[in-house]
């Protein structure tokens, strides 16, 4: 495990403190993120039928899972009481479930769910609803664990800087690779060289390189495509260390860039400029999106921004690196914290023109305002010849 176990402790009792500040008697757990961060449990097996359950009471947490993911429960994490439903024609783990809410005498109770997660299907969370319907009252409660999240303990912090670190060598040898003839798939294969070299794990999403045409792109497409001379490359990825992730963006010009270029890099600057500055502890989140507004929209580039300039970052598992909520956008009244890790992203997409524009970091908020991780100049990267 990754962490001390006083650490796994403290975050438990945390989430039974906001249960039963909620009047909620149980959580039932189907984020991977969330037994992750209670327990230290790493698996890919929640894409089918997984569930923890969280009383707010002592009573310990009981995993529900199949056969093939018990050992790595037992020697990841804190659970001692693993049950396994196993695979058959018209199996419904739901009844699974049902029977060990009854052991713990829950019927009747107020009891939690994480619906906002990838972890719990619509077709799975029918048959819990079914399962349970009329016997106990379920209550959405997808924030009791995400709550806790969004603030990182100085441990999960050294994870962060690390991944950090990775991100900025992956994105040097990213760039590096950018030239004429290289096939987008080979600078995406040097950046999770990188990564996995200075062992990091495989991010839980791209990395997103995207060239010509493409750049404009806001996500990562199949197939490869030839980087041609005098080119645009969009390169946009996390890289991840112990699930933690640091994402970087930057669009490399292949060749001399275009006038256009250097124009929309000096407004991305400017703006992601403003935005780190507006990422002080205390001020509502929404304030780092005014600032990306104002500077976009003094440029005139109202109409090619995006509508949020960021969001918070974790440690997630497939198939995204976003760790949401909170996004960034304008109007978002939460206050940020020291301990909270943001991406920040200045995008312009120009479709009028097809030229492209991005830069990107992840910052930590501190006591004395943003720290940015990336150690790399914010400059118009070109890529190699």
């Amino acid at each position: 495990m990754h962490f001390e176990r006083q650490e796994y402790d403290s975050r438990v009792a945390n989430a039974r403190r906001i249960l039963q500040e909620n009047d909620l008697a149980a959580l039932l757990i189907f984020a991977q993120e969330s037994n992750f961060y209670l327990t230290g449990y790493d698996t890919g097996g929640y894409v089918f039928f997984q569930c923890a359950v969280l009383t707010a009471d002592s009573d310990e947490i009981t995993l529900l899972t199949r056969r093939p993911d018990v050992q790595q429960a037992k020697e990841t994490s804190t659970i001692n009481d693993i049950r396994v439903w196993y695979d058959a024609e018209g199996a419904n783990p739901a009844n699974d479930l049902k029977a060990i809410l009854d052991e713990k005498d829950l019927a009747g109770a107020r009891i939690g769910v994480e619906l906002s997660t990838y972890g719990l299907t619509g077709f799975n969370w029918e048959r819990v609803r079914v399962a349970l319907s009329g016997w106990c009252e379920l209550v959405d409660a997808s924030h009791v664990v995400q709550s806790l999240r969004v603030v990182k303990s100085p441990t999960e912090l050294t994870y962060v800087r690390k991944a950090a670190a990775l991100a900025d060598d992956a994105l040097l040898a990213m760039v590096e690779n950018c030239k004429p003839g290289s096939l987008d798939t080979q600078v995406a294969a040097a950046g999770l060289s990188v990564i996995l070299g200075g062992g990091g794990d495989a991010p839980p999403a791209g990395p997103l390189v995207n060239s010509g045409p493409r750049a404009l792109y806001g996500r990562g497409v199949c197939g490869e495509h030839i980087i041609e001379k005098r080119d645009q490359v969009t390169l946009e990825f996390a890289a991840t260390y112990h699930r933690y992730n640091a994402c970087i963006m930057r669009t490399a010009v292949v060749g001399t860039p275009l006038s256009q270029h250097r124009n929309m890099f000096t407004v991305v600057r400017d703006a992601i400029g403003a935005m780190t500055e507006a990422a002080q502890p205390g001020r509502p989140l929404g304030k780092i999106d005014d600032a990306h507004r104002r500077v976009f929209d003094a440029a005139g580039h109202q109409v090619n921004r995006f509508a949020a300039c960021g969001y918070s970052l974790g440690a997630t598992y497939r198939p995204i690196w976003m760790d949401v909520p909170p996004m960034l956008y304008s109007g978002n009244p939460t206050p940020a914290q020291p301990g909270m890790v943001l991406f920040l992203h200045a995008i312009l997409a120009d479709p009028d023109t097809g030229v492209a524009m991005s830069l990107g970091h992840t910052l930590v908020v501190a006591k004395g305002g943003a720290e940015v991780l990336s150690k790399l100049d914010p400059k118009l990267p070109v890529g190699g010849h």
